[in-house]
């Protein structure tokens, strides 16, 4: 058994480097439809205006009615911008609408909209968790099952699925956006396998860090969500266990080293247009280098890795109260 994953590990060497060294041709982007979720701001936004730019014809999802006015007005005739909500079905079934009327032939569906809250699962209520659910999950699968029937009327059309190493990595506070993640990766991979037949590509998208909202917003948004918690878990977690974990965050070299989202729309925009797309891309160093490797790693050393990473001298109020009892 070892001989033969070592022997699939070298073949996918290999491959990889065909791959790199004799890379398979882009496709003619002429009378071909893309739909991407999420435009408001970060990786949707900047791939709809790269796609826009190379001549492929935008649907442009956006939540926030003030982006939709300010997005339409950089974007080519060929380009649409609207509002989607992925967690209401009676928008999805406006996009479905709209979309039939230009073209009965979808290109790519890029399902980009998420939603991230980190926290312990003692301090996340039960709507937030079912809230980042239907973002950064149901959402997608709603969106990837209306649009279906327009993405297998041609061959090699393809779905695109932004998910993160939060899908392969389960880190202390990213309970919801994790389980969120994992539940997509398994979601792509049995489509991929479900639509072989038709020769769908679905792609997965596995960032890691990234300088984006969430991240550079971090310490104020815990704050927020921190004075939002009933009395009765910040009594027993205690103000300053969150100080020093959100100083943690803060001092963590990965969130500190965190890179540019640009990695993740050049792969994005490879995903879209070329002929042979990748079943999964690890945009940046942090996916391949630190979390692809810590996901296969023994779960003992991983958890040892994990927690050491939000460990302090603090523990919570609670914990201290019974060590001092």
């Amino acid at each position: 058994m070892a001989l033969l994953i070592l022997f699939a590990l070298a073949l996918d060497l290999i491959y990889r480097a065909y791959r790199y060294f004799f890379p398979h041709p882009d496709i003619d982007p002429k009378g071909k439809y893309v739909l991407i979720s999420g435009c408001d701001t970060g990786f949707g936004r900047q791939l709809a205006l790269e796609l826009d730019k190379q001549g492929f014809h935008v649907f442009a999802g956006v939540l926030n009615s003030n982006s939709e006015t300010s997005f339409r007005e950089i974007l080519s005739q060929r380009a649409t911008v609207f509002h989607l909500d992925v967690t209401k079905q009676e928008d999805i079934d406006a996009a479905f609408a709209l979309v039939e009327k230009e073209t009965n032939t979808l290109h790519a569906l890029v399902n980009n909209a998420g939603i991230s809250t980190s926290g312990y699962i003692d301090w996340m209520t039960m709507e937030s968790m079912r809230r980042i659910m239907d973002v950064n999950y149901f959402g997608h699968v709603s969106m990837t099952k209306t649009f279906l029937p327009l993405l297998i009327t041609r061959r090699y059309s393809r779905v695109i699925n932004i998910c993160s190493v939060a899908g392969i990595v389960s880190a202390p506070m990213k309970s919801a956006y994790s389980a969120s993640k994992y539940a997509l990766e398994a979601f792509s991979d049995c489509l991929r396998r479900e639509m072989a037949s038709w020769n769908l590509y679905v792609s997965i998208i596995e960032p890691g860090p990234m300088r984006t909202p969430i991240i550079e917003g971090h310490d104020e948004y815990m704050t927020k969500f921190w004075n939002q918690l009933p009395n009765t878990v910040q009594q027993r977690w205690g103000e300053d266990f969150l100080k020093v974990q959100m100083k943690n965050i803060s001092d963590n070299f990965l969130y500190r080293h965190a890179e540019d989202p640009a990695k993740v729309v050049r792969e994005l925009q490879h995903a879209v247009v070329n002929s042979k797309p990748d079943t999964r891309y690890r945009p940046g160093w942090q996916a391949k280098l630190f979390f692809f490797p810590l996901s296969m790693i023994p779960t003992w050393l991983s958890d040892w890795i994990l927690v050491r990473a939000v460990d302090s001298d603090t523990m919570p109020a609670d914990v201290r109260k019974q060590h001092t009892e």
